[in-house]
């Protein structure tokens, strides 16, 4: 996999990229919610929070304040130009050493970060260290053995190939953290409403913000955006279609 430098490549296009409707926030809030303790408030870990898409609708769903943890300076910027919750902040920090007190969270998000840590064991133990007993870590990431199939991969060479190799077997991440003391608490999909038309959609590709795109070499892109620009002429305001994604939840005894 190809490290991506989030200060000098993304962080402008990213809120624009990966951008979700109140539709799609409403479904992934209520999977969340559903995996949660139901008293209220929780104080919580946004752990990747980049431009901090979920960072805010945490802290209003669960009453209580979310810190983002977030290693790249100008997501973080962005973060906070965004952020309109008193209860969030965003501070400097990695899945490996999180700028929090021990035992002072009752939850973290990891939602599509976790193929970027780089000590995982350690990230595991980490989490543990931060997250009170009882506390649950909702880990949204793909697995190559339970990837999703989004529609427009088909159209790029080694499409699914190259997305899936990003990601580690769901049984080598549950190793992982519960190695680390945790436990397994439910795993399962969450298929969120569709993301507008084709062409919206295709316009938001090619701001190039999914780790996807880095491990394509030029003559693959330029091969794969124009198959799916052909495909999307041929109806471009047709809804995108829709796919299930997966929710893995841990628990801390």
């Amino acid at each position: 996999m190809r490290s991506i430098d989030y200060d000098a490549e993304q962080h402008q296009d990213y809120a624009r990229g990966r951008a979700l409707s109140r539709q799609q926030l409403r479904v992934w809030m209520g999977a969340f919610e559903a995996a949660l303790p139901e008293r209220r408030p929780l104080v919580g870990l946004d752990v990747g929070s980049g431009t901090g898409r979920f960072t805010p609708a945490l802290a209003r769903a669960f009453g209580g304040p979310v810190t983002g943890v977030e290693p790249s300076d100008r997501m973080r910027e962005v973060a906070h130009a965004q952020s309109r919750h008193p209860e969030v902040c965003y501070l400097p920090g990695t899945a490996e050493e999180l700028p929090v007190p021990s035992d002072s969270a009752d939850y973290a998000l990891m939602g599509w970060s976790w193929h970027h840590v780089q000590d995982r064991p350690r990230a595991a133990r980490e989490l543990a260290r931060a997250i009170r007993s009882g506390g649950r870590l909702l880990l949204r990431t793909n697995f190559s053995d339970h990837h999703p199939r989004p529609w427009w991969l088909e159209y790029f060479p080694r499409g699914y190939e190259a997305d899936a190799s990003l990601f580690q077997p769901l049984h080598e991440v549950i190793a992982t953290f519960t190695s680390a003391g945790w436990r397994v608490a439910g795993f399962g999909t969450v298929t969120e409403p569709s993301s507008g038309t084709r062409a919206e959609m295709l316009e938001r590709l090619r701001l190039r913000t999914l780790s996807f795109f880095a491990q394509l070499d030029p003559d693959e892109l330029e091969t794969g955006f124009r198959r799916l620009e052909e495909a999307v002429a041929a109806g471009p305001d047709a809804p995108a279609p829709v796919f299930a994604e997966p929710l893995l939840t841990l628990e801390l005894p």
